[in-house]
């Protein structure tokens, strides 16, 4: 039998879909690099795919090119990869995100009769796997959790502690972004050094005794050590009211939402 491919057409539907899958690996894995990266990535996983197709290999050696090293090579350039634990989690959940964009473009197979359609269908296989990672991340994680973290301000570097508080869901009603509470003696350090972002506003607060307003400012950037750490730039704190961080040693509340944007 006979097949005619066009290796135009060829390169830029899997590069789309190779970009897709590396955004939705780094995403739930929280080691995104940037959307150029993913780009690149993508074009590079693309190409060396093209050039497995074309070489007159046999068919066995082009399947573990296929599987093992193009996809090795797509993941390292694309994300930032520390390790071989962290590789062999992102190479597992690649496959998994591409049984789930997969299972979209099958849905919509009948109605794919443009490369638009096709990419559209991917692109609702993404947020499928990202929403379920989500919910399944969420589920596995403990109510309450004391966790380390640590907290920049210009050339001040700050370790403390955070309870991991799910019932925590204050949100900055002009940005949206989650509301970590920070103690005051922790808010008075960061605040101090030169350099450090002095700019804060007030947003509302309900509490046990009512409705309040809470002071909020933009940090430098915060690492939180949950076995691979993750890194937040310029997250948004609020200033904790009198009593409300009553955990001995624990100097923050950290905001569920921050490790799932």
């Amino acid at each position: 039998m006979y097949y005619e491919l066009y290796i135009d057409v060829f390169f830029l539907e899997n590069f789309m879909i190779d970009s897709l899958l590396l955004l939705a690996v780094g995403r739930a894995m929280k080691c995104f690099r940037s959307y150029g990266r993913v780009v690149l990535g993508g074009m590079l996983g693309s190409l060396l795919t093209c050039l497995v197709v074309a070489a007159p290999l046999p068919a066995a050696l082009k399947l573990l090119l296929f599987h093992f090293a193009v996809n090795s090579l797509m993941l390292t350039a694309g994300l930032r990869i520390s390790g071989a634990a962290q590789f062999a989690k992102a190479f597992v959940l690649l496959y998994l995100a591409a049984v789930a964009t997969g299972g979209a473009a099958e849905l919509l197979r009948p109605w794919m009769r443009y490369a638009g359609l096709l990419y559209g269908a991917f692109v609702a296989g993404y947020f499928l796997f990202y929403a379920i990672w989500r919910t399944a991340a969420r589920s596995g994680r403990r109510e309450e959790e004391i966790l380390s973290v640590t907290l920049y301000a210009g050339k001040t570097v700050i370790e403390t502690t955070a309870l991991w508080d799910t019932g925590n869901n204050l949100t900055d009603p002009l940005t949206g972004d989650p509301v970590n509470i920070v103690a005051p003696g922790l808010a008075k350090e960061m605040l101090a050094p030169e350099g450090a972002d002095k700019g804060f506003r007030y947003i509302p607060f309900r509490c046990v005794g009512g409705e309040s307003v809470l002071p909020v400012f933009r940090g430098e950037k915060m690492c939180i050590h949950t076995g691979e750490d993750c890194w937040i730039m310029r997250p948004l704190l609020g200033i904790s009211p009198s009593g409300l961080l009553r955990e001995e040693g624990c100097q923050m509340i950290l905001n569920p939402g921050v490790l799932y944007r």
